[in-house]
């Protein structure tokens, strides 16, 4: 059984015992998230939703919060003696599929 999911404005492939890193969540670690279902499908029947499923429902396990590799952004106008140096983290939380129900 597989579903896709949607959060964070991203959409994942998921299947159970999954672990993912997605856009960060407000949820504290060991909380239980609900995830808006966008497909489901057990293997011979198929669920497509309009935007979502009803009657569907993903639950996920926050399991860490952290953030990814700095990049570097650096901006600078030739001849003109003008540069910017930027650095930036994007944070991320971790999760794990506990359950997929259709």
């Amino acid at each position: 059984m597989f579903a896709v999911v949607q959060t964070g404005g991203k959409q994942y492939n998921v299947t159970l015992n999954d672990v993912l890193k997605v856009e960060k969540l407000e949820n504290a670690v060991g909380d239980k998230v609900k995830l808006d279902v966008l497909l489901v499908s057990d293997g011979d029947k198929t669920v497509a939703g309009t935007p979502t499923v009803k009657n569907a429902e993903v639950l996920a396990e926050v399991l860490a919060h952290g953030k990814g590799d700095k990049i570097v952004v650096y901006k600078y106008k030739p001849k003109k003696n003008e540069r910017k140096k930027q650095g930036h983290r994007q944070p991320w939380t971790e999760i794990k599929i506990v359950s997929i129900k259709m």
